[in-house]
């Protein structure tokens, strides 16, 4: 067995992911973690993953059940697997791929949890705007709400890549894919306050000062571990769910647009999807609201 050459062969495998697909950060080390984690786990028994065959990949699997994963969790380390197996198949380093004929685990559809528009409201209205740290807060809560903006997007948002005239934003999101972006009416107010009243006195002579939008006390760039605290701050102020995140407003955008019957199609280009079937998942999140109003309020519900 040639078990010290799994690490190697990983790495292998993600330099050639990010240069062929170009594959965010994010996605890159979830593959790493879950490969890595696997490759521990046939080392244990002093065996390869390079190695593997169906049956072994079989027994790993169970051992993930028997530690009670879920099936997405399990679903999702077996899709690191197959790609890694096809890879090695593709390079002349394996004649046979051995998850080929394993089935994923049935995983049914989780929908995302999403605010209403008075909870949205109750949130974008928490932060003390008399402060340059409010306004700063209130402006990157109307512009994840009035934008559709992934937090990472958020936070790499440059001054030189919006235009408050034109009232648009340019943001690169998941692999790197480039789209234009509309800055709603009352986003486009909070973030011209910020720019104007709050963003020159956290400004520092730094590099990153010159292009951020979003800053910390510091004078640096906002992180997303910054804007998670945030998010859950303001939730406990405006008396919401403890399970809020930075996402949960992007998907509220979503499906307050499709609440108020936005084209389906409109709102995967807003989020920069690059499939419709993960946008058509907003449809069955407002079909569920529809359907708890319905309960709630009829007398007959």
């Amino acid at each position: 067995m040639n078990i010290g050459s799994d690490a190697t062969a990983i790495e292998a495998f993600l330099d050639q992911l990010w240069m062929e697909r170009g594959l965010s950060d994010n996605t890159l080390l979830a593959y790493r973690s879950d490969l890595n984690a696997a490759a521990r786990w046939f080392a244990a028994s002093e065996r390869s993953l390079q190695e593997a065959t169906a049956g072994d990949l079989q027994d790993y699997l169970a051992s993930l059940f028997a530690r009670s994963l879920g099936a997405r969790s399990t679903a999702r380390k077996l899709s690191a697997l197959r790609r890694y197996f096809r890879n090695l198949v593709h390079s002349g380093q394996r004649a046979d791929d051995p998850s080929a004929l394993i089935e994923s685990p049935k995983v049914g559809r989780r929908l995302p949890l999403s605010l209403s528009e008075h909870d949205v409201e109750s949130l974008l209205a928490a932060p003390d705007t008399d402060t340059p740290i409010g306004l700063r807060d209130r402006a990157m809560l109307e512009m994840m709400y009035g934008c559709g903006l992934r937090v990472s997007e958020l936070v790499s948002l440059s001054t030189l890549n919006l235009s408050a005239a034109q009232a648009v934003l340019r943001v690169w999101g998941k692999g790197g894919k480039e789209r234009i972006v509309p800055i709603g009416d009352h986003a486009l107010v909070w973030l011209e306050r910020y720019l104007r009243n709050a963003r020159p006195a956290l400004a520092t002579a730094t590099a990153a000062a010159d292009e951020v939008v979003f800053l910390s006390v510091r004078g640096r760039g906002m992180t997303r571990h910054n804007v998670w605290h945030l998010i859950k701050k303001y939730a406990q102020v405006a008396g919401l769910a403890a399970d809020i995140s930075p996402h949960t407003l992007r998907h509220a955008f979503a499906t307050h647009l499709v609440n108020h019957d936005a084209d389906l199609r409109a709102v995967q280009m807003l989020l920069g999807h690059s499939d419709l079937s993960t946008t058509q998942i907003y449809t069955h999140v407002a079909r569920t609201r529809l359907l708890q109003l319905h309960r709630e309020h009829h007398p007959r519900g």
